[in-house]
């Protein structure tokens, strides 16, 4: 796993985070939890390929493989 996926990560929450408390401290709670539903979904897009190689890397190391009609 990539080192600088994590730092990437890292740096999302904490911007989400901070726009979460502007936003919400403005009494805009309705953008603050855009805010912050649009910084899980967009982690979330950085980690599919990842889970994608990990799925890949198991079914490689024990075989399994299984049979599509």
């Amino acid at each position: 796993m990539d080192v600088d996926l994590i730092f990437r990560i890292a740096a999302i929450g904490i911007i989400v985070a901070i726009l979460n408390q502007v936003l919400a401290r403005s009494g805009r709670d309705d953008m603050a939890m855009m805010t912050t539903l649009t910084g899980v979904i967009v982690v979330l897009m950085m980690i599919i390929p990842v889970i994608s190689s990990l799925f890949d890397t198991v079914k490689s190391t024990f075989s399994l493989y299984y049979i599509t009609l």
